[in-house]
Order: C-alpha cells, then sequence, then structure tokens
C-alpha cells in the first residue's frame, strides 16, 4: 500500500499510461497523488530576462497538458496535486521525490535504440537508479 505516489508526466505516451497507472494505484490504496512535469531549458540564456521568457514560453506549452492531467484525475475521483519544476529532469524529479518523501514514483517508458542508450542512457533508467523510493516503470 503506497501513501504518497508521485508521477513524473513529460506529455509523452508512455508518460500517459504512467499517469492512468498512478491513478489506479491512487484510486486502490487511497494515496495522495501527485504529478511533476520538468521545463527543461535548452539553451543558455544571457540574462533574467530570458530565463523569464523562456519559462513563459514553457508554462503556455505545457498548461494544456497539466490540465488534461488534472481533468483525467477528476473523472477517475482522484485529487491530484501537481508541480511544474525548472532544470534537468533525473536531478529535479529525485530532489522533489527526497523533500517530500514519496513512496511511489510511477514513470513512463520511452524505447530508444541500443545506441541511443549506450551513449547516452534514459531519464527512467537514471530514475530507477537514484530515486530514493520504489520507482514503477509502466511500458
Amino acid at each position: 500500500m503506497y501513501k504518497k505516489i508521485l508521477v513524473a508526466n513529460d506529455g509523452s505516451r508512455g508518460a500517459l499510461r504512467a499517469l492512468g497507472a498512478a491513478l489506479s494505484l491512487a484510486q486502490r490504496d487511497m494515496a495522495a497523488l501527485h504529478m511533476v512535469t520538468v521545463e527543461e531549458l535548452s539553451w543558455f540564456p544571457a540574462s533574467i530576462d530570458e530565463v523569464e521568457e523562456e519559462k513563459s514560453e514553457a508554462n503556455h506549452r505545457l498548461a494544456p497538458m497539466l490540465e488534461a492531467a488534472r481533468a483525467q484525475a477528476r473523472a477517475a475521483g482522484v485529487e491530484i496535486e501537481t508541480h511544474l519544476l525548472p532544470g534537468h529532469a533525473v536531478q529535479a524529479i529525485v530532489a522533489l521525490v527526497s523533500e517530500q518523501h514519496f513512496d511511489l514514483l510511477v514513470v513512463g517508458f520511452m524505447g530508444h535504440t541500443r545506441l541511443y542508450h549506450q551513449i547516452i542512457g534514459s531519464t527512467t533508467e537514471r530514475l530507477v537508479r537514484f530515486a530514493p523510493c520504489s520507482v514503477l516503470v509502466v511500458k
């Protein structure tokens, strides 16, 4: 039984499947459900104004995804708290898990080529390795 569940959502198909699994677990266990989305800056800004502009644009891009997740949770009868964090996905998610003491992290699986995994690795793989709680990977 889980008391506090965090689901990572980047808008991908795998993340949407993870959200569905997390909603089911939250219903079953009557657990608190949180969702995290990380906005990664793809370039190095030169000023605070550029950071704020990039964050504003990211918020507009991510708003429909966040609202869709909230609607899905409402339809399932589950309350969901959302977190929109800037930074690198693995570091931001692991920090949130640690700070808020989640029992379970639910993440989607995104298949990549063998070469991609050998050179870069995967966010999911690193979350499994570094998260200080149980991790459920949903395919």
